[in-house]
């Protein structure tokens, strides 16, 4: 279910997002909440229904409630806010120069970078 948003992502912006990079750090753990309560249509949706229509575990869901897990990947963002009915950015932070991944020297930015390219 995934790939089905990324492609979706793909069509509309044109830009195709790779499923690993970059991570996207939820911005407000109360206000994902807030908004499975009330989704885009208007119904809630659990944790174990959001994590199923996702496509991740529901542990993944609970642990970003309770800050236990603080970023994820940005297809499973972009799968979010989806099926949540928002825009990604609403909820989440791309992890990068602008916002740093919680834990992450600059050295090991670099480093991974480097890898990547």
């Amino acid at each position: 279910m995934i790939a089905m948003f990324i492609e979706i992502n793909t069509l509309l912006t044109g830009v195709n997002v790779p499923p690993s990079l970059p991570m996207y750090q939820l911005v407000d753990p109360n206000l994902l909440r807030a908004l499975m309560r009330r989704t885009g249509t208007g119904a809630p949706v659990t944790i174990r229904s959001l994590a199923d229509e996702v496509g991740c575990s529901h542990s993944t869901i609970g642990n970003l409630l309770v800050e236990q897990q603080r970023s994820v990947s940005a297809a499973t963002a972009h799968a979010i806010a989806c099926v949540i009915g928002v825009d990604v950015l609403i909820l989440f932070a791309p992890t990068g120069r602008a916002v740093p991944a919680v834990g992450v020297t600059p050295a090991q930015a670099a480093a991974h970078v480097e890898v990547a390219a």
